[in-house]
């Protein structure tokens, strides 16, 4: 089975426009998306809605910064504390270009940080590059053994 991508985007625009960009770039994963950090956290830790979801990590998250509840760079320091999401990619996609965003994103971890294009071509073009990278050719590394909910 294969592990799902998930989209962590509040902007029902761009999520959109992900969603086409991942679907005509041949991605052959589930698309799961969340519109907040909190909703991303519940499913990545399978909690309330995601409590009975298939017990597979995602094979990469885009993560947008600027999010509703919980930010992404929250989201992002909370995945890499939990051992069975510490190896699960983590691809920041997100409008803001500003210096301390890109250097507090990859101190907490994260694989790579794409700025949002403007041009519908350009931002397809790149997601076709990220889901190129981290779906297709991109090598996973073993997952830690997931304890069982109680």
């Amino acid at each position: 089975m294969r592990r799902p991508i998930l989209i962590v985007e509040d902007n029902s625009n761009d999520l959109d426009l992900l969603v086409l960009a991942l679907e005509r770039s041949g991605v052959a994963n589930a698309i799961v998306t969340v519109g907040d950090g909190q909703q991303a956290l519940d499913f990545l830790q399978r909690k309330g809605r995601f409590q009975n979801r298939e017990p597979l990590e995602p094979k990469f998250v885009l993560l947008d910064i600027k999010l509703p509840r919980v930010n992404g760079l929250e989201v992002l320091a909370a995945m890499r504390e939990v051992p069975f999401l510490r190896t699960v990619p983590v691809i920041m996609l997100t409008s803001s270009g500003d210096v301390a965003d890109v250097a507090k994103a990859y101190d907490l971890g994260a694989n790579g940080y794409v700025i949002k294009e403007n041009d519908f071509q350009a931002f397809l073009r790149s997601v076709s590059q990220i889901s190129r990278m981290w779906a297709q050719l991109n090598e996973s590394p073993p997952h830690f053994k997931r304890l069982p909910h109680g």
